[in-house]
């Protein structure tokens, strides 16, 4: 029982120390190891964490390896993910402010950074494609993250807003127009 906690940590620290691009382009390999590889967790349940996950306050990333810790062994599996997860950021980034004022204005590292720019675009888009596939989000519905999109972009809506309405639009949605099944 306690090799979990191990296996949980490198896990979660090899999420960590291998993506760039912040918690939604960790989704991909968040999901191949934590419902293909190890089976914590079914598909269904990976993508009911990431909504809740993204709509706590917090890092993506730390809150989803928080809740899947939390899951499957309370505390201490959350803590030993969630450290996991945070330990290498938290390194990188100290690595960086001790040497960063060495390297600042170099022309070779600010072209990296160009360049790296549109892969990250990339490694956020690809993932928000299969979640959209997974929530069977078609061209029947497509105007519901279209339009929370564009109030929340063009017109200043409150994030928290679209949220609340979506889920009582969904509410009303499951209890009055979606036929039941038998």
């Amino acid at each position: 029982m306690n090799h979990f906690y191990w296996t949980a940590f490198k896990t979660f620290f090899r999420i960590g120390a291998f993506t760039i691009g912040g918690g939604y382009a960790m989704i991909p390999m968040i999901e191949s190891e934590v419902v293909d590889k190890h089976k914590w967790l079914s598909k269904e349940e990976f993508l009911d964490l990431i909504a809740v996950a993204q709509s706590c306050p917090g890092v993506f990333a730390i809150n989803m390896s928080i809740f899947i810790g939390y899951k499957l062994r309370k505390i201490k599996g959350a803590i030993a993910a969630s450290i996991g997860t945070a330990l290498p950021s938290f390194v990188i980034i100290l690595f960086i402010a001790m040497f960063f004022h060495e390297f600042q204005d170099n022309e070779v590292v600010a072209s990296i950074f160009r360049g790296i720019r549109p892969a990250v675009v990339a490694l956020i888009a690809v993932p928000t494609f299969n979640l959209a596939r997974s929530a069977k989000i078609n061209l029947a519905n497509c105007w519901i993250p279209i339009g929370s999109a564009l109030l929340i972009w063009l017109m200043k809506v409150n994030p928290i807003y679209v949220i609340l309405a979506a889920g009582v639009g969904g509410y009303l949605y499951g209890q009055f127009i979606k036929p039941t099944e038998p």
